[in-house]
């Protein structure tokens, strides 16, 4: 069993950094767009998933991101309290940016989800808004990829990674790649790979990780090359999603495991992989090995996909050792 190393004593598990935002799912599923007669509100945005999963596994969380000065900011602060998250790290602005807002069907393949993103208020965060100290309270900080796609939050992710790798706080980034936030692959693939470079664990699916391949590698769909190339400066971990097909893990010491899926009936393709790193990043800081914590992601991402939603449907400890145990 991999076990990693963490500082311990510290007053925070994790800290997520990324984008927070409102999801408004269809209330009827396997229904078109266009049939739909509302929709039910929840709080969204994959950093805003992963920081409420690690809480309602036990955790002890903190947040870094910006949602506008209005009432859905006020919501998805409010939300995000009361599961019990710190938001010393969250900024509100003023300026007339837009907190997210994504629209989407129930299906569980062939899925539309229309986000609103112009002028999002989650890339408005500023390099001087990260506070070191903040970060050097919590044993982990979890990047999510989308926050590196536009300035000012890119640079602000950027100097947080820094501040965590100076602070001995591990470092985390989920791709989380969204085309439609970036102008080309060949740009995205520049910064994810800055990124990566400063992280301890890389995860992805191997879309993501072709997009940051397109400079360096483009055409290789071979995942053994790919973790050979990733697992260079401060890697240590890189694990390559596959959906139906489970996942594989790479080590920088050689080491390698592959983890199968709980299949489940999936009600949404979306919150898998939030749910994912959610476990993965709870177990690790709770003692638990690597090999743990990717069938425990894999476990919450099987009972995500099978709900109605994301953040709602995120499990806690019970849920999700019960939903093991009964699939073992």
């Amino acid at each position: 069993m991999t076990k990693i190393a963490l500082q311990q004593n510290r007053p925070l598990d994790a800290i997520v950094l990324g984008r927070a935002g409102v999801d408004l799912y269809a209330r009827e599923s396997k229904t078109d767009m266009a049939d739909i007669s509302g929709f039910n509100k929840f709080v969204g945005g994959s950093a805003a998933n992963i920081a409420v999963a690690v809480s309602k596994l036990g955790g002890k969380v903190g947040f870094i991101g910006c949602v506008a000065q209005d009432s859905f900011g006020d919501y998805v602060k409010q939300y995000m309290s009361g599961q019990g998250i710190n938001l010393d790290g969250m900024k509100s602005d003023a300026s007339g940016s837009r907190t997210s807002v994504a629209f989407t069907e129930m299906k569980p393949k062939d899925c539309t989800v229309i986000i609103y993103r112009n002028n999002a208020s989650d890339l408005t965060i500023k390099p001087e808004e990260i506070d070191p100290d903040y970060i050097a309270k919590s044993k982990v900080l979890v990047v999510t990829g989308t926050a590196l796609s536009e300035s000012p939050s890119r640079e602000a992710t950027l100097i947080a990674m820094q501040h965590a790798r100076r602070s001995n706080t591990l470092v985390v980034l989920d791709v989380d790649y969204r085309p439609y936030s970036w102008r080309t692959d060949t740009d995205a693939s520049i910064y994810y790979g800055i990124a990566a470079g400063l992280s301890d664990i890389v995860i992805g699916n191997r879309e993501e990780f072709d997009m940051m391949e397109t400079v360096l590698a483009p055409g290789n769909t071979d995942d053994d090359q790919t973790a050979e190339r990733f697992l260079c400066e401060n890697t240590q971990i890189v694990v390559i999603k596959a959906g139906e097909f489970g996942s594989k893990v790479y080590c920088c010491d050689g080491h390698r495991f592959e983890q199968g899926i709980f299949r489940v009936e999936a009600n949404k393709p979306f919150g898998s992989g939030d749910s994912f790193a959610g476990g993965l990043i709870w177990t690790l800081t709770t003692g638990g090995s690597l090999e743990e914590g990717v069938r425990n992601g894999t476990a919450a991402a099987a009972i995500n996909v099978s709900s109605d939603s994301c953040t709602e449907a995120m499990p806690t400890k019970e849920q999700l050792f019960d939903f093991i145990e009964t699939r073992s």
